[in-house]
């Protein structure tokens, strides 16, 4: 706990930094793009677009009573969060061995400055997801999605899973500098890992043992709580908003504690 307090004290201190470092990715990541950020909003579009087409059309995939278009991009979105914010915190250490040798900076500013930088991305994915939400669907075949008192609880499902991110960045950042074999096994692990979500697909199709099984799925329980309030307009179980919350401060802990016990030594693997 000591950890996350010395962290989140040190935010002030290193804030013009974390901007800079939120902004030079901004920059890399946009550079010679026409479109800009605009590609932010127009990604999810069109991947949704092609996995409603593969998915809808030509493996006939449905939920009973929703808008698969929504449940679809509410899947997308979070899970493509996930993917590249832990992706990019994964290799934000090593990258930035040159800097780190050469002036004092708390290392752990890394990989959660990558988090947040994709966070602002996340949170524009969520403009083209509401568009849907509020255009699509049939209310007549009781499809139509409507915005509700229950979105209050939104951004504690977005802040949860981006902390549960940052948790997971921060260890995956450690064992990767003594490990480098892990940039090539985590993508293996990401692409397990999404099918092993219901982005695309309902839980019901599976057998009784697997739904038992996907409630130790962080990512489930992300999205299935933020898919009650959005597709069926009702308060998420207690115990999953509960979930949400632990699972993201557990996560943030072991994270936390492995990279302050180890980061003394990646000076020696550079």
């Amino acid at each position: 706990m000591n950890t996350i307090k010395n962290i989140i004290g040190n935010f002030k201190h290193y804030s013009f930094l974390m901007q800079q470092l939120i902004a030079r990715d901004f920059k890399v990541k946009y550079k010679r793009s026409v479109l800009g950020i605009l590609w932010s909003l127009l990604y999810p579009i069109l991947m949704m677009s092609v996995m409603a087409i593969v998915f809808s059309q030509m493996f006939k995939f449905r939920v009973e009573g929703v808008n698969y278009l929504v449940y679809l991009m509410t899947g997308l979105v979070m899970f493509n969060y996930f993917s590249e914010a832990s992706n990019s915190a994964m290799t934000s250490v090593v990258n930035n061995f040159a800097l780190m040798t050469k002036v004092y900076i708390p290392k752990y500013i890394f990989p959660i400055a990558k988090c947040l930088f994709v966070g602002i991305n996340f949170m524009l994915t969520l403009i083209p997801l509401l568009a849907i939400i509020l255009f699509t669907g049939n209310a007549a075949e009781g499809t139509k999605c409507v915005i509700n008192v229950w979105y209050l609880l939104l951004p504690y499902v977005f802040i949860s899973m981006i902390v549960f991110t940052m948790g997971l960045g921060l260890l995956l950042s450690c064992i990767s500098v003594f490990f480098r074999d892990m940039f090539y096994i985590y993508g293996i692990v990401l692409t397990i890992w999404n099918y092993l979500t219901p982005v695309f697909y309902d839980v019901s199709i599976l057998p009784d043992y697997a739904r038992t099984i996907m409630n130790f799925n962080p990512l489930y329980i992300f999205i299935t709580t933020a898919r009650d309030i959005i597709l069926y307009a009702k308060c998420p179980a207690p115990e999953m908003l509960l979930s949400c919350g632990l699972i993201a401060l557990g996560t943030l802990l072991v994270g936390s504690f492995v990279f302050k016990k180890n980061q003394d030594k990646f000076i020696y693997y550079a």
